[in-house]
This record gives C-alpha cells, sequence and structure tokens, in this order.
C-alpha cells in the first residue's frame, strides 16, 4: 500500500461491477484527486465500464495483493463481505465496504476486532448517514430537544434479491438511521412480517420493525413490493419533527415542523450525493491516516440490531 498525503492522488481498488459497483464507477470518475485504478469483477462488460488506465482482474484476490492501491471498496453481495475486507485489512488495506457489513453477527465481529488490531480504516456505506440532508438533521436536531419518537416507511418494487432478506437490504438502512441518531443501539427490536408475495422478479415481503431505546420507540415499515420508490424519516424532538423525504429534489429532502399544520421549513443543503459523498469520506480518512472503526462498530451495531430482529420473525415466513 502506498501512503498518500493529502495533496497526492488516490488509487482505488473495486470489487463488484454490479449496480452499486457501476455507481461507483460513475462517482470517482467524476470526482479529482481519486483515481479508480483496478476493478475485479467477471462481469464481461468490465472493460467497457472502466477507463484505459484501470486495469480489470477477473480475481480479487489477485487484485488485492497488488502494492499501488490505497483503499478498497467493497461492493459485492453482503454474504462476501466479511472474506474479502477482511483479506484486505490484513493487507493494511482500507476498506470502505457497502451495508450491512456482513449478514453475520460472528463475521462482524471479526471484521472489527481485525480492523482495530491492525489499526486498518474501515468505513460501512450506509449511504444515508452520508447524505447531505441526514447531515442538516443531525445538527437541526440538537436545538429542537430529546428525541420523542422515530417513523420511517422505505422500499420500491424490488429488488429481489436471493442472498438477501428485505429486512437486511432495506431495514439495514432504518436501523442504521436510528442507531445513528439514537447514539446508542437499541435495547429491544422485534419484527412482523405483514405480507410476503411471489412475483416474476422474486420473493417479497413488507416487514413491520420496532425499535426502542429506552421510552424512544422507532417504528420502521419496509417493503421491496411497494409500487413506488419511498424513504420517509420522521424524527419526533420535544421542539419538532424533522421530516427526511429522500425522494424530494434539494433542500425539499429534510423539513422542520413545530406545528401540525405548519407545512414544514426547508433546508439549504450541503452540495454532493450521498455516494459522492462516500467516496470523498472514504478518500479524507486515507488521507488522514489515522485509524477508524467508528463506522465498523456502528456496521456491527447494525448486523446485531437485524440478527435480534431476524430472531422474532415466526419460523418459516
Amino acid at each position: 500500500m502506498s501512503n498518500p498525503s493529502s495533496s497526492e492522488n488516490l488509487n482505488l481498488g473495486l470489487i463488484g461491477a454490479g449496480p452499486w459497483g457501476r455507481n461507483f464507477i460513475r462517482t470517482i470518475d467524476g470526482l479529482d484527486g481519486v483515481t479508480l485504478a483496478r476493478l475485479a469483477s467477471r462481469n464481461p462488460e468490465s472493460a467497457r465500464l472502466v477507463g484505459p488506465g484501470c486495469e480489470i482482474h477477473q480475481d480479487w484476490r489477485e487484485m488485492i495483493k497488488t502494492n499501488d492501491l490505497d483503499g478498497i471498496i467493497v461492493a459485492t453481495p453482503p454474504a462476501l463481505h466479511a472474506e474479502m475486507t477482511l483479506a484486505a485489512v490484513d493487507r493494511g488495506l482500507p476498506v470502505l465496504v457497502e451495508k450491512p457489513l456482513t449478514l453475520d453477527v460472528g463475521e462482524a465481529e471479526t471484521v472489527l476486532d481485525r480492523a482495530r488490531s491492525k489499526g486498518v480504516i474501515v468505513l460501512v456505506d450506509h449511504i444515508h448517514l452520508y447524505s447531505a440532508a441526514w447531515e442538516a438533521l443531525k445538527r437541526v436536531s440538537l436545538q429542537l430537544g430529546p428525541l420523542r419518537a422515530v417513523s420511517t416507511v422505505a422500499g420500491n418494487w424490488g429488488p429481489f434479491h436471493k442472498d438477501t432478506p428485505v429486512l437486511w437490504d432495506w431495514g439495514s438502512h432504518d436501523v442504521a438511521m436510528c442507531i445513528d441518531l439514537a447514539g446508542r443501539p437499541p435495547d429491544r427490536a422485534t419484527a412482523d412480517l405483514i405480507e410476503t408475495r411471489k412475483t416474476p422478479e422474486g420473493q417479497g415481503s413488507a416487514l413491520s420493525l420496532e425499535l426502542g431505546f429506552g421510552d424512544v420507540a422507532a417504528r420502521i415499515a419496509v417493503s421491496n413490493l411497494h409500487k413506488d420508490k419511498q424513504r420517509l424519516f420522521t424524527a419526533a424532538f420535544e421542539g419538532g419533527k424533522l421530516i427526511y423525504d429522500d425522494t424530494r429534489d434539494g433542500g425539499g429532502k429534510l423539513r422542520l415542523k413545530t406545528t401540525p399544520d405548519n407545512p414544514g421549513g426547508t433546508f439549504k443543503l450541503g452540495p454532493g450525493l450521498p455516494v459522492e459523498r462516500a467516496v470523498l469520506a472514504f478518500a479524507a480518512a486515507i488521507a488522514l491516516g489515522t485509524p477508524n472503526v467508528d463506522d465498523a462498530e456502528l456496521g456491527l451495531d447494525v448486523v446485531r440490531t437485524l440478527a435480534r430482529l431476524e430472531e422474532t420473525l415466526i419460523p418459516g415466513q
């Protein structure tokens, strides 16, 4: 691994050229100071997705063994995250890994322990936590007094993953947001299956989740059976409600309601899409060179919470 300063270009490697991997490719291509130097993918279209300066690897292990990378982005199905992240950490390579950190509590604990012992940066791309609207929500919330309640609705038609249940796919976002806002893991967690349905694209589900943070309840509805995309996160505080709606544009993504009949004032937000802000945060952490596992700690809390929620579902549902 090279040792970049903040003024030098960072060479990143990417594992995975699926839909989210391609999002990273497009994003990095538009950023200054960051280069996608290597891509590990068996996608036959990989060479057409990247520039001529990016080397393609059929085997991700081969890519990790190279000596010219400053960090690795893991954008593969979650079942592969632990093995790939651990291999990079063992090489001393900082990692930005897609959510959820893993699908298994033991694996997530191993990743965090290894990152700590090796002093390696591991960030988890809970993408909404990198949103400018979420950044503003966290800042404004400090002026509104104690948190009283949270309610969320999230989903779309699909995706229908055979290897990642809806709870771990859509649910990981809302669980991460709740834990980040509360500042600690929940002390109780329950899940109910509202609907399950086979579609031409795959199995669909709708879930109702509840997390408890002391006397604060967070009620979460997630589904991959919605006709249209929904991403609505409402946090009620003593001094008003903050409403994060990711389906809106610009400053409309975050509103403050202080009375029931108030339509809600909006906020001027910082620049950049969440994925761009995530890559820039990763680059900044690498340039700083200070071991950082805060994201991995949150990632473990999310995995533990999702596992607890899964345990409360009726077997076979």
